[in-house]
């Protein structure tokens, strides 16, 4: 296995609706609210963890694959999961492509030799200097306070407030993902990953995605790259408009 070339993609991520992706701070600070998002420890700017967009990106592809159903576990697929599809050539391709993109866990490394190293890195994506200039200039907030409860059906009240922190609608980050060629990799592994990008730009970022949160929009810089991304088809035999 030879590594043939890596290619950079880069290009913007566009916030259409609060992107909510938890800091994990378990304490609560009087006036503060109940979920913050991550932020930089330096200079207390939102930013999207490279970790956030792989994992979103990966579970989807592997629920459009039907994967998901078949591993029965709920755990991102593993080598183990080639058993289950033994005699299946097409969904064993599926497999093996959506590892050999996002990778094996340490636990599949000896019997995964045959998958080789994730050929997709993602990096955080960090506020773009138009954002920052855009905040600075309007002395606007990176920030919104989203309030949500649950409503009393009978009583027809509001009970149990809860605030949530959101990266505001309009603010755009910088992403970069670099993507390995490998001389055995028949497939166009790069197709699948501008499907899973398509996938997150349907679906959602973050938390909270089926109460509308997380919805974002992705710009590459490589023009070429980004009239595939546009006609990259979701499902066999349909493209969504």
């Amino acid at each position: 296995m030879k590594l043939e070339r890596i290619t950079k993609i880069t290009g913007t991520i566009r916030i259409v609706t609060g992107l909510h992706i938890g800091a994990g701070d378990t304490e609560l600070r009087i006036g503060g609210t109940d979920n913050p998002v991550v932020k930089h420890p330096f200079t207390n700017e939102p930013y999207i963890p490279g970790s956030s967009l792989k994992g979103k990106m990966r579970s989807l592809l592997e629920l459009e694959s039907g994967l998901i159903a078949i591993s029965g576990e709920g755990k991102p697929i593993g080598m183990d999961i080639l058993k289950k599809l033994d005699g299946d050539s097409k969904a064993r391709a599926r497999a093996i492509n959506i590892m050999k993109l996002f990778g094996v866990s340490g636990a599949d490394s000896q019997e995964g030799e045959a998958i080789g190293p994730a050929r997709a890195s993602f990096a955080d994506a960090f506020l773009s200097e138009e954002s920052r200039r855009m905040v600075r200039d309007r002395h606007l907030s990176y920030f919104e306070i989203k309030s949500e409860n649950f409503i009393n059906r009978i009583e027809g009240t509001a009970e149990h407030p809860r605030f949530t922190e959101r990266v505001a609608p309009g603010l755009t980050f910088d992403f970069s993902i670099s993507f390995k060629k490998m001389d055995s990799d028949e497939d166009d592994l790069l197709a699948l990953l501008l499907k899973g990008l398509k996938l997150v730009e349907y679906d959602a970022l973050g938390g909270s995605g089926s109460r509308g949160y997380g919805r974002v929009l992705f710009q590459l810089d490589d023009s070429v790259l980004q009239d595939r991304y546009e006609n990259q088809e979701l499902f066999e035999g349909e493209e969504m408009a």
